[in-house]
């Protein structure tokens, strides 16, 4: 049997085939563009996505026994606004979850509704880039496109929704709408209200692992698959991601993800607020629910010091001479396009702190690294605040690949870091989600342990732990001491 997973990115989209033993087969990825009509703002046209996915397939499939595909799900960017027509027609580019054009609604949100009221209704408030402020930003700068709008959906949903028919979301993509009650896995009847919106206009909620439909016998025909197909629900990207690090069924499982941007993913038994909303509080993939703290930038952090300062692509080489550990002086705070979680403060930038004249190179690489860790660990810190204990988690990850950053992360929150064989992400996790609804594993938790098998790659070591934890107290100053600063200078730029 074989099972497919999509994960409808930001740049692409990546499409992967897997046996029912979880041994991925192949890969395949598609680009697409990402627009940007004005400072702040980026949009994608949906069509973009169905028309590569399709293709994607298409070279998927190719030489593979076409018959033995029995399941297909996702994961997909999350927080992205997709409006339709009564003709089923995209009204306009979708919003995607990194515009920031809507940081007034959001703003408006927390105050106006308030950020008790929001968290009573959803369990969130509101940040910059969730979709209820991108609806809010229609409704206010676009009411003829408002006006228009019978559907509403997300970007991994508009693509489910072009394969089986079906108007379909699950429960953690969802989560990030800001007009989803995770507690109660249901829409926010008030927060519909607030958005001007109605129930009808909205998919149905589905668990990730659940059958939404079958393809659609055009969809089949045009794949070349049988009209038998089963589709999941799927998942947002950073819960589908979790899934295929093996992050389910049992509470303070985490994964640690350095990508462009970072994130702290806690799978929880029960729904938990964190103090201060410092973290997200979402419907997990496996039918329950998790933490996760942001960072906007993190593996981004060391591409813009290595590429756009240093203008070299010799990372290792700028590794190696790395080593008095725990002994830096100099911190970088890693805020280069405002930071999510904890601090939730779009002002925010980054700052070098403590050079002097004998400053070196690689301690300023070495400062990228660190700063990047110790953001982390004020997520890691939240997570602890909420009542869960974190001993050991997997890492993924374009910045897992270095040896170094992995060493200073695992001493920098003094826990055991584990790496799995295949680091697929979304995509992955998608194929186990469709494994699951074809009925190949009885739930996911066992579909996890039985196709993934983690390996420790990173011990903390007690004097080395001492040391940054000792470190991390003094960066813990720096923000609080320039957050004014930021707001000053974000004034001067508007």
């Amino acid at each position: 049997m074989l099972f497919i997973g999509i994960d409808l990115g930001t740049s692409a989209v990546k499409l992967l085939l897997a046996d029912e033993k979880g041994t991925v087969i192949k890969t395949v990825s598609k680009t697409y563009e990402v627009f940007f009509p004005k400072n702040g703002w980026s949009e994608q046209n949906p069509a973009d996505w169905y028309e590569q996915s399709k293709a994607g397939l298409v070279e998927l499939l190719e030489g593979q026994d076409k018959s033995q595909v029995k399941g297909i799900s996702f994961g997909g960017q999350m927080h992205g606004l997709v409006i339709l027509d009564e003709n089923d027609e995209v009204i306009r580019p979708a919003l995607l979850w990194n515009d920031g054009r809507s940081a007034g609604e959001s703003d408006w949100l927390n105050t106006e509704i308030g950020m008790a009221k929001l968290t009573e209704e959803t369990g969130n408030i509101s940040f910059a880039g969730f979709t209820a402020s991108k609806i809010l930003w229609v409704r206010n700068n676009e009411p003829e496109n408002f006006a228009k709008i019978r559907k509403i959906m997300l970007p991994k949903d508009y693509l489910a929704y072009k394969i089986t028919g079906v108007l379909s979301t699950d429960v953690s993509d969802a989560s990030g709408t800001l007009y989803f009650d995770v507690k109660n896995r249901t829409w926010s009847k008030y927060m519909l209200d607030v958005l001007g919106i109605t129930e009808d206009m909205l998919p149905k909620i589905y668990e990730s692992y659940e059958v939404t439909g079958k393809v659609l016998p055009s969809f089949a025909s045009e794949i070349g698959i049988s009209e038998d197909v089963v589709v999941a629900a799927g998942a947002g990207d950073n819960a589908a991601a979790a899934i295929g690090m093996g992050i389910a069924g049992k509470a303070g499982r985490c994964n640690i993800s350095l990508g462009t941007s970072g994130t702290i993913f806690v799978s929880t038994d029960r729904f938990a607020e964190c103090e201060g909303n410092a973290l997200h509080s979402f419907a997990h993939a496996d039918g329950q629910w998790h933490l996760m703290g942001c960072m906007l930038s993190a593996a981004s952090c060391n591409m813009w010091w290595m590429e756009d300062i240093l203008k070299t692509s010799d990372y290792a080489g700028e590794q190696k001479d790395i080593a008095d550990l725990g002994q830096n002086r100099i911190y970088f705070l890693p805020y280069l396009m405002g930071e999510r979680s904890p601090i939730n403060d779009s002002d925010a930038r980054s700052a070098f702190v403590g050079m002097s004249m004998d400053t070196k190179r690689e301690e300023l690489t070495q400062a990228v690294f660190e700063g990047v860790a110790f953001a982390l660990k004020d997520s890691f810190e939240a997570v602890g605040k909420a009542g869960f204990t974190i001993e050991s988690a997997t890492v993924c990850g374009g910045g897992a690949k270095s040896p170094l950053w992995r060493k200073i992360i695992a001493n920098v929150l003094g826990i055991v870091l584990e790496r799995t064989e295949n680091e697929e992400g979304p995509a992955y996790g998608g194929a186990i989600l469709a494994m699951v609804a074809a009925g190949v594993y009885p739930d996911v938790k066992t579909a996890c342990e039985a196709l993934i098998k983690p390996t420790v790659c990173e011990v903390p070591q007690d004097a080395l732990k001492a040391s940054y934890q000792a470190r991390y107290a003094e960066y813990k100053k720096i923000y609080p001491a320039l957050k004014s600063v930021f707001k000053d200078i974000a004034s001067g730029r508007e």
